[in-house]
């Protein structure tokens, strides 16, 4: 059944077709495969039953949070700031990069997001004062993988929802493993610095800093209001989603840059992504019936339990899995169908299903960066203009700060694990 339902998802999507129609698709063969033909009201129902839940309302106001927030300028706010703060350290725009994806994921959420808002201003500034545009349009992808990590997350949303954890608990979790790959990118830069002549820029006056500081750090409320009301037990998700809405608007209004229709254009899209989606989720869950029904997670678990007890051989198997999973699928549909099946594996192996999805996270977000299907290195590449093949060459070296990040992660859980046992006290 495995086999039936990811074979046929997977040659569909290497076919161009949408993400949700491949998903749906999958799942009808795989009913009629396994003898449901005549018993297709089972499907609507479990579709329902999948989005059926209190904390995916969350999604559409956090990614119209994030949508609000672009059309206010806030990007260059951000841009500004980071620069200020790190543009005179050696390889300075580059360590801005880095930065600045590490500010806006606060705002975004999602690394086609952040490419899409900072990448065109990130690579015309480091083109413009004497880097390469490859290596401008690499990093600038590269630095993208902080954003989903770092809360409020799309991503992380759902597999708490897959995974039956604590959304609070999930983003505290994601804030240090973010710090972690931006400080690794960091030091590749500083070391890319010693070997090729970078310029720097000129050491911003306190004034400066200050300045634009005052307005990078307006962006910074809405994740803040998001975390503390819903770490402070004040609000839910949705409710914390609403108000920074409400708020990104007024934000909006204060610097008077959102006009009748951006609004409409931030609404527009985030109703749509919520669509799509909702979509794969619901079409998911149907698949993780008929996974289940089938016993294909215990089979599955039988075959690598069969193959090893070892627990580190375990993460290993698995992070090459998501690796190569995350080459070829975005994200989310991925984590859609991979978590259910998984589960039973790591609670198996006494792996904390709060560690395992900053894991699942940071491993399927390296994909977007991973050449030849890495959807980031597409957009980038259209962005910056360069062609693909030069920015996936260009990329390569910036890959093994990320897997460095990814291994160290996974092999220690306490990056994951320290802040949301400080914070909100151990897991009982």
């Amino acid at each position: 059944m495995l086999a039936i339902l990811f074979g046929g998802f997977t040659g569909l999507m290497l076919l161009s077709v949408p993400v949700t129609i491949a998903v749906g698709t999958a799942v009808v063969i795989g009913f009629v495969y396994a003898g449901f033909g005549d018993s297709f009201y089972i499907l609507p129902q479990q579709m329902l039953e999948g989005i059926n839940s209190p904390s995916l309302v969350a999604l559409p106001f956090f990614i119209l949070t994030g949508n609000l927030m672009n059309v206010t300028g806030m990007t260059d706010r951000i841009f500004a700031f980071a620069t200020a703060l790190v543009g005179h350290f050696r390889a300075g725009l580059a360590q801005v990069n880095v930065v600045a994806s590490v500010v806006f994921s606060g705002i975004n959420g999602t690394s086609v997001g952040d490419i899409g808002a900072m990448g065109p201003m990130e690579i015309r500034a480091m083109r413009a004062n004497g880097y390469r545009a490859d290596f401008a349009a690499a990093l600038t992808v590269a630095s993208a993988v902080v954003g989903p990590l770092i809360p409020p997350s799309v991503g992380l949303i759902i597999y708490a929802h897959l995974a039956d954890v604590s959304i609070a608990r999930l983003f505290l979790a994601g804030v240090i493993p973010g710090l972690v790959i931006a400080l690794c990118l960091m030091i590749y830069n500083r070391l890319y610095a010693a070997r090729h002549e970078l310029p720097r820029q000129p050491r911003a006056s306190v004034a400066a800093v200050v300045k634009t500081g005052r307005h990078g750090l307006v962006s910074l409320i809405a994740p803040a209001i998001i975390m503390g009301a819903v770490l402070s037990g004040y609000a839910t998700a949705t409710e914390a989603g609403v108000v920074a809405c409400f708020y990104a608007l007024g934000v909006g209004l204060l610097y008077r840059s959102v006009t009748f229709s951006a609004l409409y254009n931030a609404i527009h899209d985030a109703v749509l992504v919520t669509a799509v989606v909702m979509g794969i989720i619901a079409f998911s869950h149907g698949m993780s019936w008929l996974l289940a029904i089938e016993q294909a997670p215990q089979d599955l678990a039988l075959a690598i339990t069969g193959a090893t007890e070892n627990k580190t051989v375990f993460m290993l198997l698995i992070l090459g899995m998501l690796l190569l999973v995350g080459c070829f699928m975005e994200g989310v549909p991925a984590k859609l169908i991979l978590v259910p099946v998984l589960l039973p594996l790591i609670d198996a192996f006494g792996v904390d299903r709060v560690h395992f999805g900053i894991v699942i996270q940071l491993a399927l977000l390296v994909g977007i960066a991973t050449p030849p299907m890495g959807i980031g290195l597409y957009i980038v590449a259209e962005i910056a203009r360069v062609p693909f093949e030069r920015v996936s060459i260009a990329v390569l070296p910036l890959l093994i700060p990320l897997l460095v990040a990814l291994l160290l992660i996974a092999f220690v859980p306490q990056f994951s694990l320290f802040l949301p046992d400080l914070i909100l006290g151990p897991e009982q």
